[in-house]
């Protein structure tokens, strides 16, 4: 595959984006035929939505597309580095690989630092900015139970 070109293509997306009122961020999802089965732009203040980021819309694009949720035959082209929330995203839809353009320090300097989140990641629970709390309810476990019992489930 050609990586420089579908590279361009995601920084093009990001361009037009900012153009657009959004965030400096572009990205397509390419099928193992190099075809661009899903692309996506950073809308996070257009729809309100903090989960709108690039990597996320192009995976949900190429998934509705595709009608799977999971994109092993795929690869990632983005035009920065992913952040932690696009990283469980990535994983989670199980794409072979990710290539990216701009890296976390173009990114910072850009205004968009992520480096706080990894930073929350590595700390205790109880140590986080936002603190998590865990509940020890006696049904805590009921929702895995009944999905253990649940007959021609999709596995993920």
């Amino acid at each position: 595959m050609n990586h420089e070109k579908y590279l361009n293509k995601a920084i093009a997306l990001a361009v037009e984006n900012v153009k657009d009122q959004g965030g400096p961020f572009g990205a397509i999802v390419v099928s193992k035929d190099g075809e661009v089965v899903g692309t996506g732009k950073n809308r996070v203040t257009s729809t309100n939505d903090p989960t709108a980021h690039a990597e996320v819309q192009a995976i949900r694009d190429a998934c509705q597309k595709l009608g799977s949720f999971q994109l092993q035959d795929c690869v990632l082209y983005t035009s920065c580095e992913p952040c932690p929330m696009c990283l469980g995203a990535i994983y989670w839809s199980r794409v072979e690989k990710v290539y990216y353009a701009a890296d976390q320090k173009l990114a910072a300097a850009g205004g968009f630092d992520d480096a706080f989140i990894y930073e929350e990641i590595a700390k205790k629970q109880e140590d986080r900015k936002i603190p998590f709390y865990a509940i020890n309810l006696s049904d805590r476990n009921l929702p895995f139970e009944t999905w253990g019992k649940l007959e021609g489930k999709t596995e993920y």
